[in-house]
């Protein structure tokens, strides 16, 4: 099987390392790629929102599958160009992105399928939460506490353009579920938990995520499973009804509240950095999976064991995420992969032979171990050895939980 791995981030490395060592697998292509997705596949200059040059490339290369790593072109309809070019795709139709595309949509799926999530509320009433409808890199939800930050939160989503919702503030602690989705069907993958804020004690603005870990303590496996039977499939049903089946990665942003779990959010693709830290653990090939869901039949699929733990740090550029510093050195990489850590590239760039930050999120580093406290020490062992001026990174990622109220 030959597979193109679409994007440039953690995610898409961590994505086409699984995927290179898949014994189906022949070759792994990706478009565009960073120097960390070169080392295991074959880098194409290609944007990822270039339906056509992709089409093409899949056709030139004899592409099999395409795994879509990024939201944005799924939304806008990457997806629909590649299957109408005969070309088979782990990833949703443009209608059936809308899930993450469209917030106020989202909601209304939610609602129809009985799945229960935050109240709306019909004005900014502290506390609450405020988000922007639309795709906002994981910076449009705002938690507001006082009734001087809710009408700011609401300026500020008004300022990406389009719907503003404000919904009730829940309280609890967040779980990332994943499934991987064929329309009607859905395999769960281990649960994560994430950490968007800045700084430690989920301090600091919200990010696109500043680590994550797998698995989270107190969900087992057949408690994911059950989430995924109440959550993911009667939203799945929902989609088909309306003519927009699921084929790819759903995704659900989970607050698990003392009255039961309540949807935050759901995302139509494969999260970052919690793919980075779920990835590494599962045992066996991915390729199939993605393969049978994108064909729509995951009759007979297994999912996929997972072992040991996973910690995943984040490295970010300094100025982040506001105006995040590009063309600083980064170096320790091979220290860091030494000391036994993997280390996904999600902002990296190679200038003049050297590795230099090329976006806000630069590295990924996880430490793998029989418990999470191995892997974390793993991880934050590799991450001391890695050198970036003024980088920033969270200290506390897996110390007894990532605690978030959104």
């Amino acid at each position: 099987m030959n597979v193109l791995v679409v994007g440039s981030g953690g995610r898409e490395h961590a994505l086409a390392w699984k995927l290179a060592a898949d014994a189906s697998v022949a070759e792994v292509h990706a478009a565009p790629g960073n120097p960390g997705v070169a080392s295991v596949a074959t880098c194409h200059p290609l944007r990822a929102d270039d339906g056509e040059g992709l089409l093409s490339l899949c056709l030139a290369r004899k592409i099999d599958l395409v795994v879509v790593g990024p939201e944005a072109p799924l939304v806008a309809g990457l997806a629909d160009v590649l299957r109408r070019g005969g070309v088979a795709v782990f990833g949703p139709s443009a209608a059936a992105a809308r899930i993450e595309g469209s917030k106020a949509f989202a909601k209304d799926v939610l609602r129809a399928a009985g799945v229960p999530t935050a109240a709306p509320l019909d004005e900014p009433r502290a506390p609450c939460v405020v988000k922007a409808d639309g795709l906002a890199a994981g910076k449009g939800v705002f938690v507001c506490r006082t009734q001087v930050d809710a009408e700011e939160a609401w300026r500020r989503a008004a300022a990406f353009g389009g719907e503003v919702v404000c919904e009730e503030l829940l309280e609890g602690e967040e779980l990332s579920v994943f499934a991987l989705c064929d329309g009607r069907q859905a395999l769960p993958l281990p649960a994560a938990r994430d950490a968007k804020r800045l700084l430690d004690g989920d301090e600091g603005p919200n990010t696109g995520g500043m680590g994550a870990f797998s698995p989270v303590p107190g969900i087992p496996a057949d408690e994911v499973a059950e989430l995924v039977e109440r959550i993911h499939l009667p939203v799945l049903a929902e989609l088909a009804e309306r003519g927009a089946p699921f084929l790819g990665l759903l995704y659900a942003g989970l607050m698990l509240t003392p009255d039961g779990p309540r949807v935050l959010e759901f995302n139509c693709r494969f999260g970052d950095p919690e793919t980075q830290a779920i990835l590494p653990r599962l045992a066996g090939g991915l390729a199939e999976p993605l393969a049978r869901a994108a064909a729509g039949d995951l009759g007979g699929v297994e999912g996929p064991f997972a072992e040991n733990a996973a910690v995943t740090v984040v490295l970010a550029a300094p100025g982040y995420p506001d105006a995040p510093e590009a063309g600083r050195p980064v170096e320790g990489v091979e220290e860091a992969e030494a000391a036994g850590a993997l280390v996904f590239h999600a902002g990296t760039a190679l200038r003049d032979g050297r590795l230099v930050s090329a976006g806000g999120r630069v590295l990924a580093v996880t430490g793998l171990g029989g418990d999470p406290a191995e892997a974390r020490d793993r991880a934050y062992d590799a991450m001391g050895r890695i050198r970036l001026a003024g980088a920033q990174y969270r200290r506390d990622i897996a110390a007894g939980g990532v605690r978030v109220a959104s």
